[in-house]
């Protein structure tokens, strides 16, 4: 007969002691710098650098300026989305997150897919840029939010 080694029933195991050896071997804060760094990352790059490529790339040499102005309008969702990606601490709010940043993820996929059949494969480029910094950031808040205390069974002290 085999014996469970990771268990003991000799000595119970408070759950205080369970969410702490949980939270050594689950460090939440890595997790969240790397997903404020591709944020910003990607909104930098999706606010100036993929007008500019674009521009640049681009054999009709498309208005940077108009370009930045487009971006910016796609982009208000995402600005509001910014504070709370950046405290990274309510598993509400990154699940908010999480659902606009699917669909921005989903809205540059077709982007990449539509551009592939007639752009330069430099223009493609520029795109699956965006669209894997956006899969990234969806990543890191998977994992983010498998990492953050859950959302059910909280027990809240009584005010005094």
């Amino acid at each position: 007969m085999a014996n469970n080694l990771s268990h003991d029933d000799s000595q119970p195991q408070t759950v205080a002691a369970v969410n702490q050896t949980t939270q050594l071997l689950k460090p939440i804060n890595p997790i969240r710098q790397r997903l404020i760094v591709t944020w910003l990352v990607w909104l930098a790059f999706r606010l100036l650098a993929l007008p500019i490529l674009i521009s640049v790339l681009n054999p009709s040499r498309p208005d940077i300026i108009g370009g930045i102005a487009w971006q910016a309008l796609w982009l208000i969702p995402a600005f509001v989305l910014t504070p709370s990606i950046l405290r990274g601490r309510s598993p509400y709010a990154l699940l908010i997150d999480s659902m606009f940043t699917l669909v921005y993820l989903g809205a540059s996929g077709v982007v990449l897919f539509t551009r592939a059949y007639g752009s330069s494969w430099a223009e493609i480029t520029v795109y699956f840029v965006d669209f894997a910094l956006l899969f990234l950031i969806n990543v890191w808040l998977f994992i983010l939010l498998k990492r953050l205390p859950s959302m059910n069974n909280v027990v809240k002290q009584p005010r005094s």
